[in-house]
């Protein structure tokens, strides 16, 4: 399978020499790797370029942006630079980030999980980040959820779903619209990604009720939307990020801001949710 990997990168000198060495030594290599350096003050672009060199099939794209870490529309518009100059020979497209180690098999076993089901439209592994000396589960979402920061598609399924969303969630409304379409997801507990960032560690402060804007723009309505911000708060051990979920709920409902999806994908989206919320207590 070929896989084609877009990765965006901002002030990454420590890990993206990291993340690309472990790419070039996978069992299976990826067809080609871009990395859009946006707007990085470091030596990001040196340390991609001295890769490009040696391999063809890395790249290197220039980007600039804004400074700010917003979650959501920065990354994904970065990501798009990356796509746009891609062709379309791709069977795999990849987001990953560019703070992350992969074990050597990583590709090798996707590509098996894809050729195994064909209606698999996502699949991926899991992050582990560094405690105390030891690697262990970046536990902040279920197991059944791809982390943003690793995400690999099935071309149909990329299509199906309208790509990638620039706004807060599209983490999350990917797997949603896969599952709308009939595709099915997959996470491999046994390939674990070395995560060396841990999530949300350079978020700003403008960015802390984009959460809750993001399940007003998924139509969760207010009822999913309080469990779900309850849930991730508690995940956190944070009740001043459930006040500010909400608080961004509220604020994008009174701004009436545009909508992720549709009514149809959102009502199926909502009996999902109401799904997942009766197996998890019952």
């Amino acid at each position: 399978m070929n896989f084609y990997i877009v990765i965006p990168a901002h002030n990454e000198e420590r890990s993206i020499g990291l993340t690309l060495d472990s790419l070039v030594n996978q069992t299976h290599l990826p067809k080609k790797v871009i990395v859009v350096n946006d707007n990085s003050t470091d030596k990001t672009q040196d340390i991609v370029e001295a890769f490009a060199e040696k391999h063809t099939w890395i790249s290197l794209i220039n980007s600039k942006s804004s400074n700010e870490h917003i979650p959501g529309s920065k990354i994904i518009n970065a990501f798009y630079k990356g796509f746009e100059i891609l062709d379309d020979n791709y069977d795999v497209i990849c987001k990953f980030d560019a703070d992350l180690i992969f074990p050597t098999n990583y590709l090798e076993q996707l590509t098996h999980h894809f050729n195994k089901n064909q209606k698999l439209g996502m699949a991926a592994g899991f992050c582990y980040i560094e405690k105390n000396n030891e690697w262990v589960l970046e536990n902040l979402t279920n197991k059944d959820h791809i982390r943003g920061a690793l995400k690999a598609y099935r071309k149909p399924c990329f299509i199906d779903i309208g790509k990638l969303k620039p706004s807060m969630g599209w983490d999350t409304v990917d797997e949603l619209l896969a599952q709308f379409y009939g595709w099915t997801i997959l996470t491999d507990e046994n390939l674990k990604v070395k995560h060396l960032k841990p999530t949300g560690i350079s978020y700003n402060k403008a960015s802390k009720y984009l959460q809750g804007e993001a399940m007003y723009k998924m139509r969760y309505g207010f009822l999913i939307t309080f469990i779900s911000a309850l849930k991730l708060a508690y995940k956190k051990r944070s009740f001043v990020l459930f006040k500010n979920y909400l608080a961004g709920y509220f604020k994008a409902k009174k701004q009436k801001m545009d909508y992720l999806v549709s009514k149809k994908e959102g009502e199926f989206i909502r009996r999902l949710r109401w799904k997942g919320i009766k197996k998890a207590l019952f």
